[in-house]
Parts: C-alpha cells; sequence; structure tokens
C-alpha cells in the first residue's frame, strides 16, 4: 500500500539532478533529516539561465555563488570547471529526454550534516545538489501589456545580499502579491526602494535607469552588470542610489529583472498605471531598449 509519501513522490518531476556525486532523477534525491539546509537553512543556491542549450552568463553566477559561500564560511566544493561539466551533462540530459533547450539550472549547497547546533561546525561536507528544470519565459502578451505589482515593506533581515536558502521572507513578500493577482512585490525598507521577492526593481525617469546600491540590503542580480552594459551601449544614463517611495510612485517606467523574467515592464502598481501622458499604463521606450539588447546579450555571452 501506497504510503503519502509514495504518492507525493511519485507526482514529481522525472528531470535529472546531480546529488553528491550521484546522477539521477530529482524525485529519487534524499539527503539527511539532519542537513543543516533542512534544519536550519544553512545554505546558499543559485540560478542560472540557459538558452538553446547554453549557460547565459555562467561566470558571473559562479562569482556570485563564490560570495554567497564566504558570507556563509563554506568551502566551495567544487572548481568552476567541475560546475560547468555537470550542468552541462544536465542540459543535455534534458534536451534528449525531450525537454526545452531553454533551461534553468538550480544549484545549491548546504554546510552538509551535523547534530542539530545553532553555531557553524568546523570540517563538515558540504551537501551538493544540481537539478534542471524547463524554463518558462514571459509569454508575448505580458511583454506587450506590462505587469501589474504591489508595493509592501520590506520585512526581511539584512544580509539581503546572500542568496541563501533560508526564504521564508521571499515567501512570505511574493505571497502578498500572490494574494492580490499581481506578478510581484516592490519592497521598501524604511521609505526607500529595496526589491521585489524575486526581482530586482528598476527606476526609469527622464531616460535614466536608476537602480538601489549594492549594499547588504539587497541582492545583486546578475542583471546589474547585464543592464549596466546594454546601458553603456545604448547611451541610456545608468546610476545606482537611494531611491525614494516618491521618486518610485513618480517614475516613467518602472522595471523588474530577473533569471526568468529577463526584463520585465510593470505598468500597473498598487492599481494605479505607471507613467506619465501619452505613454501612462504601457511598456515604455527604454523597456523596449533594454530588451533588445538583452536579446543580443543572449546570443554572445552564453557557453
Amino acid at each position: 500500500m501506497n504510503t503519502p509519501l509514495d504518492t507525493a513522490l511519485a507526482h514529481l518531476p522525472g528531470t535529472p539532478c546531480y546529488l553528491n556525486g550521484q546522477y539521477g532523477p530529482v524525485r529519487d534525491a534524499k539527503v539527511s533529516v539532519l542537513d543543516r539546509g533542512f534544519i536550519f537553512g544553512d545554505g546558499v543556491y543559485e540560478v542560472l539561465p540557459v538558452y538553446d542549450g547554453k549557460i547565459f552568463r555562467f561566470e558571473q553566477h559562479m562569482a556570485r555563488l563564490q560570495r554567497s559561500l564566504g558570507e556563509l564560511r563554506i568551502d566551495n566544493p567544487l572548481a568552476s570547471a567541475e560546475w560547468l561539466a555537470i550542468a552541462r551533462r544536465l542540459i543535455q540530459s534534458q534536451i534528449d529526454g525531450g525537454g526545452s533547450v531553454n533551461q534553468l539550472v538550480y544549484i545549491q549547497i548546504t554546510r552538509g550534516v551535523a547534530v542539530r547546533d545553532h553555531v557553524m561546525p568546523r570540517g563538515l561536507t558540504p551537501t551538493v545538489f544540481v537539478m534542471v528544470s524547463d524554463m518558462k519565459l514571459p509569454a508575448p502578451a505580458l511583454r506587450e501589456q506590462g505587469v501589474a505589482c504591489v508595493t509592501a515593506d520590506d520585512f526581511r533581515w539584512q544580509k539581503a545580499h546572500i542568496k541563501s536558502t533560508s526564504l521564508l521572507g521571499a515567501v512570505f513578500s511574493r505571497q502578498i502579491s500572490a494574494d492580490a493577482g499581481a506578478m510581484e512585490t516592490v519592497m521598501f525598507r524604511d521609505g526607500l526602494l529595496s526589491e521585489g521577492a524575486a526581482s530586482n526593481v528598476w527606476v526609469v525617469k527622464n531616460g535614466r535607469l536608476m537602480g538601489p546600491p549594492k549594499d547588504h540590503l539587497v541582492l545583486e542580480g546578475i542583471r546589474f552588470s547585464l543592464l549596466e552594459d546594454i546601458c553603456r551601449e545604448q547611451g541610456i544614463p545608468y546610476e545606482l542610489r537611494r531611491i525614494t517611495r516618491a521618486e518610485v510612485l513618480d517614475a516613467d517606467e518602472l522595471l523588474l529583472s530577473s533569471a526568468t523574467k529577463e526584463v520585465l515592464p510593470i505598468t500597473q502598481l498598487d492599481g494605479q498605471p505607471v507613467g506619465h501622458g501619452e505613454g501612462r499604463g504601457r511598456p515604455g521606450p527604454v523597456y523596449a531598449r533594454l530588451y533588445a539588447g538583452y536579446q543580443q546579450a543572449k546570443a554572445s555571452q552564453s557557453i
């Protein structure tokens, strides 16, 4: 007789994964209940987009993974070439199994298995998990119409720069927008823009692209440097600084960026159209230029 766990496992995807040196279907992968990732969320993760079977901005993702590991005092268990080999094997396995050529590679590293104690134990073997899944990009209609978002206070901890697996704050934040039927939650800390629950947020005013500074209050998305490069190529002024709520509400354009959204226009915020004049409530010209530049970068910056 099947148990509830058996039933749940049967409904999980059979997509390929890597766990501690072994390859197999993700539904068969298992870790100890005393893994510190399970007990404390004591680990980090990365999500790498794959286009046409090639990983986009691999080295930048590896650099951010290394920064997160350093903050948690976890040694990187693999060299960059080893991460690349694992990812490529899983990507090809997914394609060979009938999956999409556009995928997401999810990497998770936890401190490892130990008796439960808040203090960080030394000498543990990190748990290494990698899986792939088909990537679903925003539908063309969303790009043409833009998306609705809501605002909320940023109630998360003050180490947002770590891409930690401790994501309950992000879960609560994203649920706020889900309950409102919106795409994302735009968050403010002490009246200043921080980020979305699972995205970075950008403000356009008078043709200038602006975002919050790269500090401990914001996860530095890989698209920070990418959008800066595109702005340089397109002649769009680019600035990182503290941005007030009033400036966000008065923006000409608002944008989201993330691995899965790429760059996406916000056209409604808290039920009000974004922007001014004839373009109010519609995707704007800076978004169009950034999106076009993003598509060009995908072809040239994938390995």
